[in-house]
């Protein structure tokens, strides 16, 4: 059976929308995207000391 007291005791409020917003845009989060861009960028300075 589900204890309603305890889990009164367990609960926390979400954030406000303002909060959540800031809590998610302030992580500094790295996508896919992100690591292609700088594998390619790398990828092109390894080329560019091949050819020097």
């Amino acid at each position: 059976m589900i204890n309603f007291e305890e889990e009164l005791k367990k609960f926390h409020p979400s954030l406000e929308v303002e909060d959540a917003e800031d809590a998610i845009y302030n992580q500094d989060l790295t996508d896919v995207a992100d690591m292609l861009v700088g594998m390619m960028k790398e990828a092109e300075k390894e080329d560019q000391r091949r050819l020097e």
